[in-house]
C-alpha cells in the first residue's frame, strides 16, 4: 500500500543549536508587535467599536465614489465605504452615533431610505451600541486570558512546572506575534478574530503537548542521555505527526481563504498564519526552553544510554 510521507523515517536532525537562532528571532517578533500594538494598533472591527456595516448589492458595478458622496450628506461622521468581494457588492461602515442604540438603528433607516430608490439589495446589517461593544471586548480579554490560565493548570499538572512554563510562554509567542500580523495588515479584528486566536492557542497547546509527551517518556528512558540530545531524539520521533498534521490543516484552511469569501478573510489568514508560528514553537521554541528552565541538571555525557530497548522511532500521522 502507498503510503504518504512527507517525512522520512529515522530522522536525526539537530535542532537543539537552533535555539541560538529562534530564540533571538522570536524576542524580536514579540517585541516588535508589542511595539506595533501600542504605536499602531488594531483596526478594530464593529464588535468592538460600536456602530453599523451595512452590506448592500447594486445594480450592476458599484460606483464607490457616487454612494461615498450621497452618504456623505447624511452627516453621519466617520463613513468608510468599499467594495466587498464581487464588482457589485459594497460594505458601509458607519461610526458609533452619540445617542446610545436608537442612534445606532436610526442610521440604518436613513441609509436605506437613500439607496432604497436605486434598486439596491440590503444583504446584511449589523449594529452594535456602545455598551454592547464595551462588554465583547472585555469577554474577549478575559476569554484568551482564562484559556492561558488553564493551559498552566493542566500542564503543571499533568507534567511538570517546567512544562507548563514552557507551553505558556511558547502559545503567548504564538498569540503576540499573530496579533502583530493583525497589526501590520491592518486585518479587521472582531469577534471572530478572537475566535481564531483561541483557536490557535488550542492547536499550539496541542503540538506541544504531543512533543512534551514523547520528552517525558524519553526522560524515563534515557536517564543518562544529554538533554539537548534527548529533546532532538523527541523532537525528530514526533516530527512525522506535526508536519502532516499542518500541512492537512494548511490545505483545509486555504480552499477556505479561496473560496469562502471577503467576510471571512480575517480569520482565514490569520489561522493560516497562526497555524504556521504554532508548528514553528512547537519545534524550536517548546523542547528549548526546557533546556532554559533547567528541566534535568542531572544529565551527564555518557558513552552510552542505561535505557531499554526502544520500541520505535517514528511518530504516528
Amino acid at each position: 500500500m502507498f503510503m504518504l510521507r512527507l517525512v522520512p523515517d529515522n530522522t536525526h536532525f539537530r535542532f537543539m543549536w537552533l535555539r541560538v537562532v529562534s530564540f533571538p528571532l522570536s524576542i524580536v517578533l514579540t517585541i516588535g508587535s508589542l511595539i506595533l500594538f501600542f504605536s499602531i494598533g488594531l483596526n478594530y472591527g464593529i464588535d468592538f467599536k460600536g456602530g453599523t456595516i451595512i452590506e448592500m448589492r447594486t445594480q450592476g458595478p458599484a460606483d464607490i465614489g457616487a454612494i461615498r458622496s450621497e452618504l456623505g450628506t447624511l452627516n453621519l461622521g466617520d463613513v468608510q465605504v468599499q467594495q466587498f468581494g464581487a464588482e457589485d457588492e459594497v460594505l458601509i461602515r458607519v461610526e458609533e452615533q452619540p445617542g446610545g442604540e436608537l442612534a445606532q438603528q436610526a442610521v440604518v433607516g436613513q441609509v436605506r431610505a437613500t439607496f432604497e430608490d436605486n434598486n439596491y439589495e440590503f444583504r446584511r446589517v449589523e449594529v452594535v451600541g456602545p455598551r454592547v461593544s464595551s462588554e465583547l471586548a472585555q469577554a474577549g480579554a478575559i476569554a484568551v486570558a482564562a484559556a492561558l490560565f488553564a493551559i498552566l493548570i493542566y500542564i503543571w499538572f499533568r507534567f511538570e512546572w517546567q512544562f507548563a512554563v514552557g507551553a505558556i510562554l511558547t502559545t503567548a509567542n504564538d498569540v503576540l506575534v499573530t496579533v502583530g500580523l493583525f497589526v501590520i495588515l491592518q486585518l479587521d479584528f472582531s469577534l471572530s478574530s478572537i475566535a481564531a486566536v483561541l483557536t490557535i492557542i488550542g492547536y499550539s497547546l496541542n503540538d506541544t503537548v504531543v512533543v512534551y509527551d514523547r520528552i517525558r517518556e524519553n526522560l524515563r528512558k534515557y536517564k543518562k542521555k544529554p538533554l539537548p540530545e534527548l529533546l532532538d531524539r523527541s523532537i525528530n520521533e514526533t516530527l512525522s505527526r506535526t508536519v502532516l498534521t499542518s500541512v492537512t490543516t494548511l490545505l483545509a484552511l486555504s480552499s477556505l481563504y479561496i473560496f469562502g469569501g471577503e467576510v471571512i478573510q480575517s480569520f482565514t489568514i490569520a489561522m493560516i498564519f497562526g497555524i504556521l508560528i504554532g508548528t514553528y514553537s512547537s519545534i524550536f521554541l517548546a523542547a528549548p526552553f526546557l533546556i532554559l528552565l533547567k528541566l534535568r541538571t542531572d544529565s551527564k555525557e555518557s558513552d552510552g544510554d542505561e535505557a531499554s530497548p526502544e520500541t520505535g522511532t517514528g511518530a504516528t500521522a
